[in-house]
């Protein structure tokens, strides 16, 4: 299931309802089904900005009422009464509670505040904090020799509710300060300073650190972590290595610039996330509607009444700009029947199927406009009723696509189904971040995107990686004076993508090689600022 993309089921009509949705350690995707139904049918959200904001953009519809849960008291009966009060008289009201909205939280303390006021109450538990730092840090908690697992608040009592059992694994959870004053507690009570332990913060994220210390030590690299801390005590600690999967993801922590639309760009997001990186999509042109319509209409009736063998679609605009002239029109997909129809490539594809419309022509190699007139077939007058073939295009010319058509017999019909223009300027803090090192690469898939993302939003810092999908845009890239550190083999976001993941590989290889923290280029252009 897609993040944001729950298709929400209607509930029974409740009158008045509180819902407790425990929301995960922090990463969306974590969310449990249950908790996004109901978020996706809530008039009323409360949460805590600083720790659901993600939960609430992805799952939460842009109607719903949402309200900060400090704005409902300070103590756990002044908000359980305010909750019930928002619920009346027939609202389902969601309050979204961290992690599993039940270990050392005041959820059941609220809960029953509703009860008490007739108000239906369900608890949806989320995944808890701990579970997720033993599997993302790849802890074990319990094992052959450990049966048994304490959760503890972290603060300066820890001393007292700490078992020194050597079979028993210890988790303690809050915040910074909380953790400061719980490891001088187990030191002042005789803990030994060797003793092994782990730090985790940002657990589930692409900012999740952690670090495996000793208990001595980790006072003082406790006062470096984030808000919210996890600190494991047991067997488990020593023998993780073999099971740190996720900070161990080749793009781990990157942040990756992906100058297309968020139509394009957001499956190349989803694409690095699985390889951890974090993808922003800044849109380079904006799609508009030709100067003059009247050879994209006469087009359309040529597509319609039969006067074309072929259509080929050499970009996912392109689809998307022919889709918008046949609904204009009051026509769909099956207006193409009898028309066989080429995709550039494998997104372009994608769009066409989106559409209901199966390509019959899509390259092997590579998908381009040269990769394109490569693989069409030559016109053949015994069996091709006629040579014309339709190419709706953007306002840039396809001379190789045409050239090549022609070169094997085909008429083909040039045709400008939409403008590409710049598109506006990124928000003030992605254009400082772009200049100021704090992406780590950039995905380069046209020379277009190189001209207009400089031209929008500045030059990229000299420390961040370029990535270039074929020499053309290599070229560009050079011309305004960027270094480029990845050129794809093959003209495909794959094959590039493919390309980081190896450049990443080969620079932590070297800085392990050189006794060194393997660290990403934004950190290591922070690292020579200090």
């Amino acid at each position: 299931m897609t993040t944001g993309q729950v298709q929400p089921r209607r509930l029974l009509p409740v009158s008045p309802r509180v819902v407790f949705v425990g929301s995960g350690p922090g990463e969306s995707g974590l969310m449990t089904i249950r908790g996004a139904d109901i978020l996706a049918n809530a008039e009323i959200v409360v949460y805590d900005t600083h720790v659901h904001s993600e939960i609430v953009t992805a799952y939460v519809p842009q109607a719903t009422e949402i309200i900060e849960a400090a704005q409902l008291g300070a103590t756990a009966s002044t908000r359980g009464r305010k909750l019930a009060e928002l619920a009346r008289p027939d609202k389902t009201v969601v309050r979204l509670s961290s992690d599993d909205g039940i270990l050392f939280t005041t959820t059941t303390a609220e809960a029953a505040v509703c009860r008490k006021a007739e108000v239906e109450v369900e608890i949806v538990p989320g995944v808890g904090l701990s579970a997720a730092t033993s599997a993302y840090t790849g802890t074990a908690l319990t094992t052959n020799r450990v049966r048994s697992v304490r959760f503890i608040e972290a603060g300066p009592q820890t001393h007292v509710d700490v078992s020194r059992h050597r079979n028993t694994t210890h988790v303690l959870t809050g915040t910074t300060a909380d953790h400061e004053q719980a490891l001088r507690a187990l030191l002042d009570d005789g803990w030994d300073e060797d003793t092994k332990v782990l730090l985790g913060w940002g657990i589930s994220t692409t900012d999740q650190t952690s670090v495996e210390t000793t208990l001595g030590q980790a006072l003082t690299m406790a006062q470096t972590g984030g808000d919210r801390m996890v600190v494991i005590m047991g067997q488990g600690v020593e023998s993780r290595g073999a099971l740190s999967w996720f900070e161990t993801k080749p793009l781990f922590g990157w942040q990756v610039l992906i100058p297309r639309t968020k139509e394009q760009g957001t499956s190349t997001a989803e694409a690095l996330g699985e390889l951890g990186a974090v993808g922003t999509v800044v849109p380079t042109i904006a799609v508009q509607p030709p100067r003059t319509p009247t050879q994209m209409e006469k087009a359309i009736r040529g597509l319609v009444d039969g006067s074309y063998e072929w259509v080929g679609f050499t970009s996912v605009n392109a689809v998307r700009a022919v889709r918008m002239w046949f609904e204009d029109f009051g026509l769909d997909s099956r207006s193409l029947s009898g028309v066989k129809v080429a995709a550039v490539g494998g997104r372009t594809a994608a769009a066409l199927i989106d559409w209901g419309i199966t390509p019959d022509l899509v390259p092997d190699g590579e998908h381009s406009a040269r990769g394109l007139a490569a693989a069409w077939p030559d016109y053949v007058d015994d069996i091709d009723p006629m040579n014309a073939v339709l190419l709706p295009r953007a306002d840039i010319a396809t001379e190789v696509l045409v050239a090549g058509l022609l070169e094997k017999g085909w008429d083909p019909d040039d045709v400008t189904a939409y403008r590409t223009v710049r598109a506006s300027p990124p928000p003030a803090p992605i254009r400082e971040a772009i200049k100021a090192g704090d992406f780590d690469a950039f995905l380069f898939t046209s020379s277009s995107t190189v001209r207009n993302l400089v031209g929008i939003a500045g030059k990229p810092a000299p420390t961040s990686v370029i990535c270039c999908i074929g020499p053309a845009t290599a070229n560009t890239a050079a011309e305004h004076g960027l270094r480029v550190d990845v050129l794809a083999e093959e003209a495909n976001l794959t094959s590039l993508i493919d390309g980081l993941v190896e450049f990443a590989m080969s620079a932590r290889e070297d800085d392990l090689a050189a006794g060194t923290t393997p660290t990403r280029p934004s950190q290591k252009r922070r690292r020579k600022k200090a």
